[in-house]
Parts: structure tokens; sequence; C-alpha cells
């Protein structure tokens, strides 16, 4: 099965999002779409995959923050078992490297959830009709990043890669130091400054938004 490219046919689609009432709003939403159908929901990445093999749905609408490997993941797993698929992705941040590594893998939206009814389902309708292009719905503040320099890439150096990798493994500041031949006052600085390039509050945080933004490999 492909996915259509006439309007007036019914378009099939998925929903994931692992906050079940928003969920179970949005589906019924597009529900009442005469040109839509909703043929099943899910609550993770792992879930969303699976539904795509098993129903082969023209879109697939995705929540950004959800149980699994990482967004980058799903949606990179959905194409290459389902590439008939569009991924829609709906999220709250305004994060340029992830919608870098989002359009990377695919994705052939990258909406904030602050759109309209109308604005999603103008773009979905857009996806199907327009496959070609991509399908934006971002801040006036993303696209100044995209204009500053490195705006849009991946912003970690290799050290700051390789000292948040040994993070992610669990191992402290003073075991990275110690692995990497380095002062622990140096992993530190480093530490600031990835948290400041990835928006991040914590060391979970900063690991959590490498893994989306495709920075680090996804959890096993």
């Amino acid at each position: 099965m492909t996915a259509s490219t006439d309007p007036t046919d019914r378009t099939r689609a998925i929903v994931v999002d692992d906050h079940t009432l928003f969920r179970e709003l949005l589906a019924g939403l597009l529900a009442q779409e005469p040109w839509l159908d909703v043929v099943a929901q899910g609550d993770s990445g792992p879930a969303a995959v699976a539904l795509a093999r098993q129903h082969r749905p023209d879109i697939a609408l995705l929540d950004v923050q959800m149980p699994g490997p990482g967004i980058r993941t799903t949606v990179l797993e959905i194409h290459r078992h389902c590439p008939q698929t569009h991924c829609v992705v709906l999220t709250m941040r305004d994060d340029p490297a992830l919608l870098r590594s989002l359009i990377d893998a695919g994705a052939a939206a990258y909406l904030l959830k602050s759109v309209s009814s109308r604005e999603l389902l103008a773009s979905i309708r857009s996806v199907i009709t327009a496959p070609d292009r991509i399908h934006l719905s971002i801040s006036r503040d993303m696209i100044k990043a995209f204009d500053s320099p490195g705006g849009g890439t991946a912003p970690l150096s290799p050290r700051e890669a390789e000292i948040l990798r040994h993070v992610a493994q669990g191992r402290s500041n003073a075991e990275v130091a110690a692995a990497l031949f380095l002062a622990e006052t140096t992993v530190k600085r480093h530490l600031t400054n990835m948290y400041r390039k990835l928006g991040a509050t914590s060391r979970v945080d900063a690991i959590r938004r490498a893994h989306e933004a495709g920075i680090l490999e996804p959890y096993p």
C-alpha cells in the first residue's frame, strides 16, 4: 500500500503520545474530519513503530517526548519499515538541533503544539498532497537560531560528545576525568558548555536532549 496523494481519498493516521488525555482528544479531533481515519493510538516510540508496521498508515502523528529510544530513532525506524508513512512531529520545544536531526531522519513536518487545530489539519493535508516539501510551524526565535553561527547543527564538539557519552554511562566527573586523562575542573567546564549549547538544566536533561538530537546513540 502507498500513501494517497489525492486529498479526496481518506487518509489513514496513527496518533502516538504518552499523555492519554491529549492523545485521545487529538485523535477525536482528527476523526471528525471526513477525509481522515484514525486507525490506531499508541503511547511510546516502540508502539509507534509497531503500529506503523501493522497498519501502514499515511500519517504517523508523533509526540517528541515519550518512552522509548528517542524520537529520531522512532522516525528512522518507521521510515525503514514503512517508507510510505509520513511522520508529523508535535513538540513543545523550539530546538534547532532537534529540528535538523528530525528533518535529516525524514520527518515530513515539525509543528509546535501551540498550533491551532486548523493549522494542524492543513499541515496534515499538505503532507499528503505535497510529500516532497517539509512543513514547519516554528517560532521566530527558532528561525533566528538558524541564522546564528552554527545554528541548527549538532552543537557539541567531539570532546564534549565524548565526555557526555561517559556521563551517560553513569560515571561521575572524577571518573570521567580519570578515563580521559583530564582535570576534573576541565570536565566540569565542558559540562557547563554542553548544558548551555543543549539548553539543558541537568545531566539527565543533557543526555535526553542529546539522544533526541541524535548526538548520542539511542538507549538500548
